[in-house]
């Protein structure tokens, strides 16, 4: 891919607040804070006809024993080396700092064009604090105030003339599967062992991951979107403001997926918090494959152990329980590949669109088989279905009583659609409606 700028720089500076603003986006979470970003975060922006992708870091520190900061520090250098143009992006309130110079000193030893954006140039008295930024000797210096847009414009025009083309390649047709459960069920671990390196920050300490971090997968005949999200925790026991829109941005990617990769821990099973987060899915029509990691870490297993625990999953999670189960290890990469294979088969079977000829002949046969119940003298009539173009599986029974149809029949019916039809791992609708 070309076009790819990456924005780093020390803490708090407005690193994500340009990203959104390049982006047009809100999609990196912003507080008066240092240390808000920690993974490489991805979006796309255009100026005057030229796409471009963007990358948001977290705030460059060297030199501390934090694991966070350590870490973010690495995910700076893949970004730095990842991108053809690098924004640093520099606080005018503050002038040059210690790190700073640290930052511009790694980024002479590139070979990369860098644009200096001096930040926070928001009124008029700080036009013209931006002169001493010069001397970092890195790049030239822009006046802007990443909060309204100031001077972003000017950067704009400069930064595109350094791209290799007007257009990117676009993914937004390819299949997006989102890994979510609580926090610490290893969601982060089990995406970097799928790409094949450390894209986003794995520590034990749970809330590691805050913003919602996409990574395009193409490898053994695979292509689509992985999308690692924040860990969802019951909502009395969110307090701070950055874990609240972390919580938000995991609930917007399971609205905007096509199929969740639903994780759980292996040691403690299927919680309440769990379930929530599955019905959360299936709410949103979204197909679902349930993935139980850290099977390594189960003691005394024997030979009936991964039927017994599937059963007990199953009974946990009806009425909808027609869904794939898997048990990995993101760790010792067991049976990652599976769980690959099992999210696309749910997908096809998401988008499967059955014909009409195919879905009469099926189903009135076993409708007939199997009729409607009487109500109060009265007999229900189904002459025709037919699948309805919805994103979801969705299917519609013509009769003469719709209303004399009882919930039960309704479920009876979608079992024999997925009987018949196989939509293992996606919630099917049923509805029905007069002739």
């Amino acid at each position: 891919m070309s076009n790819i700028v990456a924005i780093v720089g020390r803490p708090n500076v407005g690193k994500s607040t340009l990203f959104n603003r390049l982006t047009e986006s809100r999609n990196a979470i912003v507080e008066e804070m240092s240390g808000v970003t920690r993974d490489r975060i991805y979006g796309k922006g255009d100026w005057v006809g030229y796409e471009y992708s963007v990358i948001d870091t977290g705030g460059y520190v060297k030199g501390s024993d934090d694991v966070f900061e350590s870490e973010i520090r690495k995910q700076v250098e893949l970004a730095i080396d990842e991108a053809n143009v690098i924004v640093f992006v520099v606080d005018v309130t503050t002038g040059i700092t210690d790190l700073d110079n640290k930052v511009a000193k790694m980024l002479r030893m590139t070979n990369k064009k860098v644009f200096i954006a001096a930040n926070k140039v928001d009124n008029t008295s700080r036009v013209g604090m931006s002169s001493e930024f010069w001397s970092l000797g890195v790049g030239d210096v822009y006046d802007i105030a990443a909060t309204n847009g100031s001077g972003t414009g000017e950067l704009l025009d400069d930064m595109v003339k350094e791209f290799q083309s007007k257009t990117i390649e676009s993914d937004s047709e390819l299949p997006r599967f989102a890994i979510v459960g609580k926090p610490n069920v290893g969601k982060s671990s089990l995406a970097n062992a799928l790409i094949g390196e450390d894209r986003n920050i794995v520590t034990p300490i749970s809330g590691t991951t805050r913003d919602a971090v996409n990574t395009r997968y193409s490898a053994y005949g695979f292509d689509f979107l992985l999308i690692d999200t924040a860990g969802i925790r019951k909502r009395a026991k969110v307090q701070e403001d950055i874990e609240y829109y972390s919580v938000l941005r995991s609930v917007r990617t399971i609205e905007n997926s096509d199929v969740c990769i639903f994780m759980i821990d292996a040691t403690e099973g299927i919680q309440k918090q769990d379930l929530n987060i599955f019905y959360m899915c299936e709410k949103n029509h979204k197909g679902i494959v349930v993935l139980v990691n850290k099977w390594d870490l189960v003691e005394n297993k024997n030979n009936q152990s991964t039927k017994e625990a599937e059963d007990h999953i199953r009974e946990q999670l009806a009425p909808f329980n027609d869904v794939p189960i898997v048990f990995t290890s993101a760790l010792t990469k067991q049976r990652i590949h599976k769980a690959l294979e099992v999210a696309m088969k749910v997908y096809n079977n998401r988008v499967k669109k059955i014909q009409t000829a195919v879905l009469n002949e099926v189903m009135l046969g076993e409708i007939i088989n199997f009729p409607p119940p009487s109500l109060k003298g009265k007999y229900v009539s189904i002459k025709y279905v037919t699948q309805l173009p919805t994103h979801a599986p969705a299917f519609a029974f013509y009769c003469n009583l719709p209303q004399y149809i009882p919930d039960s029949y309704k479920r009876f019916l979608e079992n024999k659609i997925r009987k018949n039809f196989d939509f293992e791992g996606v919630p099917v609708r049923v509805f029905v409606r007069k002739k």
